[in-house]
């Protein structure tokens, strides 16, 4: 699977960026240090400014490549939704079994991620608590329906299709499959947030995982 990754690139959709940060060092070098930054500071108090600073680079430079701070996390959270979906069709390319492929596409799902060496500018674990904390700002704004139709969400939307049609594959006749499978990637992101934040209304701790959670919950709903 490493070697496989290793050669893959992943895409993002190309209207989110005025120049592609991975053709680049300064590029990559904004990337690794804006999912830095916003680990340390939060997504709202994040400015091209104070990552001008952090990377020793002007301010301009960084509008060369993202015209906002919300196209810059759009962009991350495209970037997580493609390596996301790498790893799910890896992992479940070669299960013929079909209640066990959908078992390992949650788990893929809703799994605590570690870093992929694959990609060295990128720390995928702390991206990964980026997603968790700030990546529903990404798209609960005003310009939201423009930014759809704009294709910035295609990857997240490609890959709760993906979820769905493993669903269907099991039990063709559920008509929540969609439902179903937008809640297992969302509701895993919710879980892991409340374990973090709010411990006190969620079970997911200790062995009691979210993957747990969500493939008791989807076998017994495919009953």
């Amino acid at each position: 699977m490493k070697n496989l990754l290793s050669i893959l690139k992943i895409t993002v959709p190309d209207k989110i960026f005025i120049k592609d940060p991975e053709t680049s060092n300064l590029g990559k070098k904004i990337i690794e240090n804006s999912i830095l930054l916003i680990d340390e500071i939060g997504f709202e108090n994040f400015t091209f400014k104070k990552l001008g600073t952090k990377i020793k680079s002007n301010e301009s430079s960084i509008y060369r490549y993202f015209e906002s701070k919300h196209k810059l996390l759009l962009y991350l959270s495209s970037w997580y939704w493609a390596w996301l979906e790498y790893q799910l069709v890896i992992e479940t390319f070669s299960i013929s079994d079909k209640e066990l492929k959908l078992d390992k596409a949650i788990e893929v799902i809703t799994r605590t991620v570690s870093i992929d060496s694959n990609y060295s500018h990128i720390n995928e674990a702390i991206l990964y608590k980026i997603i968790v904390n700030e990546s529903s700002k990404s798209f609960l704004t005003k310009e939201v329906d423009t930014d759809n139709k704009e294709g910035y969400f295609e990857v997240y939307k490609r890959l709760i299709i993906r979820i769905k049609e493993m669903i269907l594959a099991l039990k063709p006749d559920y008509e929540f499959a969609l439902s179903l499978s937008s809640t297992i990637l969302e509701g895993g992101l919710h879980q892991h947030f409340l374990k973090e934040h709010f411990p006190s209304i969620t079970n997911s701790k200790k062995g009691a995982t979210p993957t747990r959670f969500f493939t008791q919950l989807v076998k017994n709903t495919l009953k």
